[in-house]
């Protein structure tokens, strides 16, 4: 079990990254909180590559990566809306719905089937998301499902969990032609170079702006993103993947947590409630 704290940390890490990213980069707008969020980690995780095994790359490799990196890019733009608009808690939460989400499209894409656990953990998935906004039910018992559908944010964060699973599934494909310590290192780069590039074509943002606009919130999300990456492999070389994966997204809950304790979002208990009946999804389908 020694992976599991390094797991954990993943997870602390992630909604750390989500946090700093709203503190720090969200009054920048939201193409350059993107271009900071992804540019920075490139600079620190580079140097891994150097004592990364390349393996041989086949052309199912490229043209899977080829899908990837426009997908990535544009999940990149709503997560980082998602993050301006609405509050943390009630934007991350909704990642959960990732796993919910590839069982369609791991059907689809890897031929792979559903099972009874994976049933009930969409069932507690949806329970938790009506579970966020329980404290609308004294306006009625549909209510909280109408609450998620008036926050933008939780709109846009549904976005990229959809988009989310299909390059999940996508890059499985891609570990499969490669392996997955060389993966985490070189499609974390590659992302963020790509991300960058068409950001700067496409809406003019120069990374060197963003950073002299903001140091000190670029380089706490730079490191924060870095070690969840290496954090991610350092764990994921040590236990299965999917218990990895799943004890991953307990940063659904750290969010929660961090969004009121430091944004003083409302509403911790029913949030934290309703978080925690997601991530419960999240190991059903996991772990099934």
């Amino acid at each position: 079990m020694y992976w599991f704290p390094i797991a954990l940390g993943t997870a602390f890490l992630t909604a750390a990254s989500d946090a700093l990213t709203k503190a720090y980069l969200r009054p920048l707008g939201t193409v350059k909180m993107a271009m900071g969020r992804v540019a920075a980690p490139v600079i620190f995780l580079a140097p891994l590559l150097f004592f990364t095994r390349w393996p041989q790359l086949d052309n199912t490799f490229w043209f899977t990566l080829s899908i990837l990196l426009p997908l990535e890019t544009a999940a990149l733009l709503l997560y980082m809306e998602a993050l301006k608009v609405s509050p943390l808690s009630l934007t991350v939460p909704f990642l959960a719905f990732t796993p919910a989400f590839m069982i369609l499209t791991g059907s689809i894409i890897l031929n792979e089937h559903l099972k009874a656990s994976g049933i009930a953990g969409i069932l507690l998935i949806v329970i938790g998301s009506y579970s966020l906004n329980l404290d609308q039910a004294r306006c009625g018992p549909f209510a909280p499902l109408i609450a998620i559908f008036k926050e933008k944010g939780s709109l846009l964060m549904l976005a990229v969990a959809f988009i989310y699973s299909i390059t999940s599934v996508l890059g499985k494909v891609a570990i499969q032609h490669s392996n997955h310590l060389f993966f985490a290192a070189f499609y974390f780069i590659a992302h963020g170079l790509f991300s960058s590039l068409v950001l700067g074509l496409f809406f003019k943002v120069n990374p060197l702006a963003v950073i002299k606009a903001c140091p000190r919130g670029v380089t706490y999300v730079g490191l924060a993103q870095s070690g969840m990456v290496i954090t991610h492999m350092w764990a994921i070389s040590m236990a299965p993947a999917a218990y990895m994966i799943a004890v991953k997204r307990l940063s659904v809950l750290f969010g929660v947590v961090m969004g009121c304790v430091f944004f003083r979002e409302k509403g911790l208990s029913s949030r934290l409630f309703g978080a925690a009946v997601m991530v419960t999804g999240v190991f059903l389908i996991v772990l099934g």
